[in-house]
């Protein structure tokens, strides 16, 4: 039996608003889960690089734990065992009255499994920056806060945009792994369509033209801000 193409029911009621629902989730799960990576990677990548050793070695669990587990592994830890280690009442208010809680968990898995390879990202950024640099802040009696402040911190950050931008995209992709806890977006929906009307070329073709769409204007606007943020001379540029 040949296969019989059907665009347009892409276009049509309930399936395109089924579709705009995806996008919405997966922005949504993505831009969550980016907050979080960014703050606590930024921040474990600081850690990791302090003469404190005992900061060194909380980094380095924090980034070993997060790092070795897949991350649907760890999707499904925090969503089915998480809330059956807490406390009595309030694993249970989790289960039962915490507002679509798969959304939730969602976004700290995702947050937390990218905040271990941003953290890393940061570490080589830090490192990456002569050491020069340090003497030069110890020398004009900056303390460490201040040198990590004024000098070491805005020169990593611009080096480490780059791997920002394959990181930022790869939040957007893995936020699908959302749909095996029970978070409709983008693949989600695109599964529903097909379940639905049996189309399912057609609806996982646009599910990856979305996502095409998305992670290109990701890269637009990454490359904007390293153009707009680069120091002449740094990162290979004259």
């Amino acid at each position: 039996m040949q296969y019989r193409w059907n665009w347009s029911i892409l276009f049509v009621e309930p399936y395109f608003g089924w579709l705009l629902a995806g996008v919405t989730w997966t922005l949504l799960v993505a831009g969550a889960a980016w907050i979080i990576a960014l703050a606590i990677g930024c921040t474990v990548g600081v850690l990791s690089t302090l003469p404190s050793r005992t900061a060194r070695l909380i980094a380095t669990a924090y980034v070993d734990l997060f790092r070795n587990i897949p991350l649907l592994l760890q999707l499904f830890l925090w969503y089915f065992v998480l809330p059956e280690l807490l406390p009595g009442s309030f694993g249970l208010w989790i289960k039962r009255d915490l507002p679509m809680p798969e959304y939730w968990f969602s976004v700290a898995g995702l947050g937390c499994f990218t905040a271990a390879r941003v953290a890393e990202q940061v570490r080589a950024g830090i490192e990456s920056i002569g050491a020069g640099q340090r003497m030069a802040a110890a020398a004009m009696g900056f303390t460490v806060a201040q040198a990590y402040r004024y000098i070491l911190l805005p020169l990593a950050a611009r080096n480490v945009l780059p791997p920002l931008t394959s990181e930022a995209l790869n939040i957007i992709k893995n936020s699908s792994l959302a749909l095996t806890i029970g978070v409709l977006e983008l693949t989600g929906q695109s599964r529903q369509i097909e379940a639905s009307t049996f189309q399912g070329i057609e609806a996982l073709t646009a599910a990856t033209v979305i996502y095409v769409m998305l992670t290109l204007c990701v890269i637009v606007v990454m490359r904007a801000v390293e153009r707009r943020v680069s120091i002449p001379g740094t990162l290979g540029r004259g």
